[in-house]
């Protein structure tokens, strides 16, 4: 809110929404007074915050809580509403993200080398750090990132994780010509125009039956798009998986190639079953992606700068968060969900 010298002042009350315990819905938490930030951190007007598939994991139990109840979120887009003594590089009212890793020491063997995604004191966004299902949120201002212009606040809240997990997965495949892309969501949707800009081909691979996200894949231009259950139509030279369905390792690893590589982005998987060597041999690689870096945030914003992605999102209320991941779950959406303050502003 602000008052008429222009001044931010603190609100009555403000809205989060908690997670107390797995398994239990999300609680409204009504807060007074602004959040103050600390020595080089910032605080945001939260406009917008995606709802990914690993707040699923952490309401579902799969990722252990932390010991306090948490705010979920990290996907943010934000205003920045406060400076912290010693934060550098932002301004006040400007537009910024904040993704999943929240901070990291700096100073481990991980950190030196350039592969902070794997700090073993890494705090994460919406899970040890609360995070932006929330009016507002302070984040370490090392790990906020300015936005291209080209995205409305719902259209690049997805670009925060979604994208960025998407884009490290991306990579990892190398220089896969034939892509398979394995849960055809808010990741997958994005990603597939990377790959597509980049003249590969891409093989869309939904959940049984979900109709709507075979179009979806269509109309974003992909060479084939069916069921995980389908053989698929040509061997690939590299597969993406995006659903956290450990089944479909051996089936990934039966559609690509000898030399191919099979990329597992998640942060949760079910178990993956046992599989004969012969589905490995070859030297064909299985892979995980932990987390994101720094690097990630800034070569993939850049790169969403000159793409015009084509964002698919869901808008929510943010008091209706519990709806969204119940929607998520159910996949009664095909893209994203994004949850928005009733008032954004600072």
């Amino acid at each position: 809110m602000t008052g008429p010298n222009g001044m931010v002042t603190a609100p009555r009350s403000w809205l989060s929404m908690a997670l107390t315990g797995a398994g239990k819905p999300l609680q409204q938490v009504w807060r007074a007074g602004l959040p103050q930030p600390g020595p080089g951190q910032v605080r945001l007007a939260v406009s917008a915050c995606g709802v990914c598939r690993t707040d699923l994991h952490l309401a579902d139990g799969d990722l252990p809580l932390p010991g306090h109840p948490v705010v979920p979120g990290h996907e943010i887009v934000g205003r920045v509403s406060a400076l912290g003594p010693g934060a550098a590089g932002l301004q006040i009212g400007q537009r910024v993200g904040v993704p999943w890793l929240g901070w990291v020491c700096g100073t481990c063997d991980h950190c030196l080398a350039g592969r902070e995604n794997l700090c073993e004191q890494a705090r994460f966004t919406g899970w040890q750090i609360d995070g932006g299902y929330a009016e507002h949120v302070v984040a370490d201002a090392r790990f906020v990132f300015a936005l291209p212009d080209r995205y409305s606040d719902v259209q690049a809240a997805p670009l925060l994780c979604a994208g960025l997990i998407g884009y490290r997965a991306y990579a990892k495949a190398g220089a896969a010509h034939r892509l398979g892309l394995y849960g055809f969501g808010a990741a997958a949707h994005l990603i597939a125009q990377v790959a597509l800009h980049h003249g590969r081909e891409v093989y869309a691979f939904t959940r049984p039956g979900d109709t709507e996200a075979q179009s979806l894949a269509r109309s974003l231009g992909v060479t084939w798009a069916g069921g995980s259950d389908e053989a698929a139509p040509a061997p690939l030279d590299a597969a993406l998986l995006f659903a956290p369905v450990g089944a479909l390792v051996p089936t990934a690893l039966a559609a690509v190639r000898p030399g191919g590589t099979v990329v597992c982005a998640g942060i949760h998987m079910s178990d993956i079953p046992a599989f004969p060597y012969a589905l490995l041999w070859r030297e064909r690689r299985l892979l995980s992606v932990a987390n994101l870096t720094r690097a990630d945030a800034r070569e993939f914003l850049a790169l969403a700068a000159q793409v015009p992605l084509q964002v698919r999102a869901v808008s929510y209320p943010l008091p209706e968060a519990q709806r969204a991941l119940d929607d998520l779950r159910g996949g009664r959406f095909s893209g994203a969900a994004v949850l928005r303050p009733a008032d954004p502003t600072p």
